[in-house]
């Protein structure tokens, strides 16, 4: 179960993701086109501490784009190259906002999820409340080991990210889903996006 607090954030996700998202490689959009929510949902760090989230978004009248995000409340020690930026959040204070593909706990929850064939997170609000995420998210399965160590971490049209077991590549651009019996795949759907597409591939490491 992911946590949430009906909160106002400053700045908002969006106008954080407006600066950084243009100078990514895999950016794909027009210059200074606005950027908009496309769908969203959530993972569960079992020590309840980050927040995960899987967001698709879109600038201007660019493609969807794919750009998962961790929130901390404090920050992630090394991992200045992937902080997208600081808010401000009316309930939990100062959040540490990163690209989730260099902080290893949206790796591990990542490759578990795929690896168990598992779902975006149940959502619900302190008060009881709970609301179902516009984004399905579902892991193929696969017998791969689990990572531990985060080794290295590329982006290009795509992020690969390795562990000491497992080789990760993030579609920045989700792509029509095929199958592969020779690795496991994150796939997503949405409103107007009904057919499966490919979020994440997973391989074991040669």
């Amino acid at each position: 179960m992911a946590l949430l607090h009906k909160a106002t954030i400053t700045p908002t996700k969006l106008e954080l993701l407006s600066s950084w998202l243009p100078t990514r490689p895999w950016f794909d959009g027009p210059a200074g086109g606005e950027i908009t929510r496309v769908a969203a949902a959530r993972f569960d760090d079992p020590a309840g501490e980050v927040g995960i989230e899987t967001l698709l978004v879109r600038a201007g009248d660019g493609p969807t784009l794919h750009v998962p995000l961790t929130y901390r409340g404090a920050p992630l020690a090394g991992a200045d190259a992937f902080l997208v930026g600081t808010t401000e959040h009316s309930v939990l204070g100062k959040r540490w906002v990163y690209d989730a593909t260099g902080d290893p706990v949206y790796v591990v929850e990542l490759a578990r999820v795929i690896r168990d064939a598992g779902n975006q997170a149940t959502e619900e609000f302190e008060n009881g409340d709970s609301r179902d995420p516009d984004l399905r998210l579902v892991g193929s399965g696969a017998e791969v080991p689990a990572p531990a160590v985060l080794t290295a971490h590329r982006d290009g049209e795509a992020t690969v990210i390795e562990t000491d077991t497992l080789l990760l590549t993030i579609n920045r651009i989700p792509t029509v889903a095929v199958d592969d019996a020779n690795e496991g795949i994150l796939t997503a759907c949405w409103s107007g996006q009904e057919t499966p597409v490919v979020l994440v591939h997973l391989a074991a490491r040669d």
